[in-house]
């Protein structure tokens, strides 16, 4: 079993989360966003949920520099020693190398997990018996664990995990092979396999067997840490990062570390689980019927309309009559409405032309 005071969760939220647009924009992304109206933003709500399973002072936020006052306002309690800002963005690798290195200072023996700052979870128990269960297993194994869950239908936006040989625990199986956003058909074959199964973004591992991974992958910039004897005060270790981090390659920990590693693990899991990365993909996670229009925290009136998802300010009213398969949001001094099927493509395509055409204000 762990020890509790080893156990170490890093929070990832420094994305811009541009897929959001308008109702996410660059000065304050998804992630500090209320965005089901619940009193607590996406980021507080994850924050919450890892302090009922580890201590407090065991989380640490990951975020770009640009966000540093918006991640103390929403989480006032957070030492200054548990909040990393990256001066660039460079993608989830960097920033785990980075959180491993700081959490290495304070445990030699940590167990970690990896989490998204933008993920829904409706099970709390059924979740926190997972985490529970999965730091247990890295506490004893190296490599690297994700949580992963049954898809319910082709989602292209996510990445997939194939299930390999299961492992002497129940539920834990090596991982044979990772597809990352897959096309729709590829997506509903793995779907209908059953041997595949949506990688959460959440990863376990133990900071040793990581540490070494990432040295594997990373060396260049890694040669310049002594992970074992470095003992920089947080001003140095600040001022390091600052002048090294651009040198990281623009690196996803999936493609990474878990892509090239042969020790990579998956627990099957059911905590109902939903990312809201996309317009469409929170559209699906939400509704129960393709039918149904998915109203998220707004005022509306609808009519004749169909499998629509709407989120509009709340001191605002919409009256929709005749609408269908559509995304309407609007945010601020934007108002954005396209076909469902295509946002992700379209989002990236109008945020770019909007940023060129209007200036940066409206996104």
């Amino acid at each position: 079993m762990t020890t509790e005071n080893n156990n170490y969760c890093v929070i990832l939220a420094g994305g811009m989360g541009r897929r959001l647009w308008p109702v996410s924009r660059e000065r304050c992304p998804k992630q500090f966003i209320d965005f089901f109206g619940t009193g607590r933003t996406q980021l507080q709500q994850t924050y919450d949920r890892f302090a009922k399973i580890l201590p407090k002072e065991n989380i640490l936020i990951s975020t770009n520099k640009d966000y540093e006052e918006i991640v103390k306002e929403q989480l006032p309690e957070l030492p200054d020693c548990n909040l990393l800002l990256e001066p660039i963005y460079r993608n989830t690798a960097p920033s785990i190398a980075w959180a491993c290195y700081r959490i290495s200072k304070f445990s030699k023996g940590a167990r970690i997990v990896v989490s998204p700052s933008d993920q829904v979870v409706l099970q709390e128990k059924a979740f926190e018996e997972s985490i529970k269960r999965g730091l247990n297993f890295v506490a004893n194994h190296d490599g690297l664990l994700t949580l992963g869950v049954k898809p319910t239908r082709p989602e292209p936006g996510y990445c997939y995990a194939q299930l390999g040989d299961e492992t002497e625990e129940k539920e834990l199986f090596r991982v044979k092979s990772l597809t990352e956003k897959p096309d729709r058909e590829f997506a509903r074959m793995f779907m209908e396999s059953g041997e595949f199964f949506w990688n959460t973004g959440i990863m376990l591992f133990n900071v040793h067997s990581l540490i070494e991974s990432l040295k594997k992958v990373l060396p260049d910039v890694m040669r310049r840490i002594d992970f074992e004897g470095a003992n920089l005060t947080l001003e140095e270790e600040q001022q390091y990062v600052n002048e090294n981090f651009p040198r990281y390659p623009n690196l996803s920990i999936d493609q990474g570390i878990l892509e090239k590693l042969d020790d990579v693990y998956v627990m099957r899991c059911d905590f109902g689980w939903a990312d809201v990365g996309t317009w469409h993909s929170a559209f699906e996670a939400i509704s129960n019927d393709s039918r149904d229009n998915v109203v998220i925290d707004s005022k509306v009136m609808l009519e004749d309309c169909h499998g629509n998802i709407i989120k509009i300010p709340n001191d605002h009213l919409a009256v929709i009559n005749g609408l269908e398969d559509c995304i309407v949001a609007e945010k601020d001094n934007v108002l954005f409405i396209c076909k469902k099927e295509d946002s992700s493509a379209l989002v990236r395509k109008y945020v770019n032309e909007v940023k060129l055409k209007y200036g940066e204000e409206f996104v």
